[in-house]
């Protein structure tokens, strides 16, 4: 017996459908549901253990064991945790807004787990649909999320919750710009906005365009960090300052939901990041080492997919330990004046680059291009050309940047240095004059 034919569960399952459904019903309607379900739920599986092993990463930063006690290496603490949340009592403030304040942690979980229905996990099964539009579809939905967190904080009627929602409210919407403009030099190679036809044409040129964007990958992923609100960016629930920051008066697990969002809403930035810079679940050599078979091929892409995106989420955790909360005016000038700034610049550049490859096509004889269909293919001397533009582009942008900010009072520390002065500060009148003490005296 083939063993490739134990990886064919799928043609079983289908047959078993058509018993009952139509053609058009099973593919567009319960193979669907199917697939939504499985998502779903294994993203939210994720966010309850998320908390379990960013515990645990903490804790081997720290030299610490983490939790310990619940279950065998605390593997059953996050489903105590989730216990004790369904088990807490519900509160709500007596002049909130009911229905705002309770439908918001809703909005939230909601925006975060749409934007699944485009992303490409693996070929064939492993995406639920493919639009032609896809990235546009993410960025869209996914800036909703934002209005969760303002509507939490404006229903709950306490000024702690406010600033946290109006932090949340500026923060987000300075970093959705700079992700917006990071995509768009990658764009210029894939020539199309599906997710699907992104990876796609990754595999097609047989290069990951992080090695053709490395500076507009980093200002995605900086950006996509601080959209999250994740630490060293966590000012909207900065818990020293804010006492938890939007979500003050939440409890049980209306508190929860939100954490869930921003759990889910990391995948998204690490499953666009894999999509769009790392190759999806595009891998050199997947193919035939399935021998052809359809489904292990898929299995083996979808494992493909979930190891660089485990590798970015753990990069989340590992920011979280590593560096100290920027301070909020820090954090809007590194949105404003130079993440969008460097954003630009990347476009700029790339442009440069694209224009350079087809010129190079033209003249002398040098072939640089071998297709452009389905996006922009590049032999290999255009695929070299194009990666010495991308990693020059590192240092273009650095140069521009610190031009641009070099009287930053902010940024410009051995500045400010030099400009300190030790004075010796004015002596004042004494409040009993020295002749009445030796009077006294």
């Amino acid at each position: 017996m083939d063993i490739f034919a134990l990886f064919a569960p799928l043609n079983i399952v289908d047959g078993l459908l058509l018993d009952f459904f139509s053609r058009e019903t099973v593919n567009y309607v319960v193979w669907p549901f199917i697939q939504i379900g499985a998502v779903v739920t294994a993203v939210a599986v994720w966010a309850l253990y998320a908390t379990y092993l960013e515990r645990k990463v903490s804790a081997f930063m720290q030299a610490r064991l983490g939790p310990m006690r619940v279950g065998p290496w605390g593997l059953l603490q996050p489903i105590a945790d989730a216990i004790k949340l369904l088990t807490k009592e519900d509160l709500e403030p007596d002049k909130a807004d009911h229905y705002i304040f309770r439908f918001a942690p809703y909005i939230s979980v909601a925006a975060a787990f749409i934007v699944f229905a485009v992303i490409p996990f693996a070929p064939d099964w492993g995406v639920i649909t493919d639009i032609n539009i896809g990235l546009l579809f993410v960025l869209s939905v996914s800036s909703v999320g934002v209005l969760a967190l303002i509507l939490a904080g404006w229903s709950s009627n306490s000024k702690y919750a406010l600033l946290g929602g109006l932090r949340s409210s500026a923060q987000m919407v300075s970093y959705e710009v700079a992700m917006g403009l990071a995509l768009v030099g990658a764009l210029m190679f894939a020539r199309t906005l599906s997710l699907s036809g992104i990876v796609a044409a990754q595999g097609s040129d047989t290069m990951w365009y992080i090695l053709y964007q490395p500076l507009g990958f980093a200002i995605f992923l900086i950006s996509g960090i601080a959209e999250n609100n994740r630490a060293p960016f966590d000012l909207p629930e900065a818990e020293s300052e804010l006492v938890a920051g939007f979500h003050t008066e939440y409890s049980g697990m209306r508190w929860s939901l939100f954490f869930m969002a921003e759990y889910a809403a990391m995948i998204v930035v690490s499953a666009i990041a894999t999509t769009v810079y790392l190759g999806g679940w595009y891998l050199p050599g997947v193919l035939r080492l399935t021998g052809g078979n359809n489904n292990l091929f898929v299995i083996i892409s979808l494992i493909v997919f979930m190891s660089k995106m485990a590798f970015l989420l753990y990069l989340y955790f590992w920011l979280r330990w590593t560096f100290p909360r920027y301070r909020y005016d820090q954090l809007m000038d590194l949105g404003w004046k130079w993440m969008i700034p460097a954003a630009l610049i990347n476009i700029v550049w790339t442009a440069i680059a694209v224009f350079t490859v087809q010129a190079l096509e033209a003249w002398g004889g040098i072939d640089t291009i071998e297709s452009l269909t389905g996006g922009l293919h590049l032999t290999i001397t255009g695929q070299a050309v194009m990666i010495v533009f991308g990693f020059s582009g590192l240092f273009v942008a650095g140069g521009m940047l610190s031009l641009l900010n070099w009287r930053s009072r902010d940024f410009n520390l051995r500045k400010q240095r030099q400009q300190i002065r030790l004075v010796n500060s004015p002596q004042g009148a004494p409040a009993v004059p020295q002749a009445a003490i030796a009077a006294e005296g």
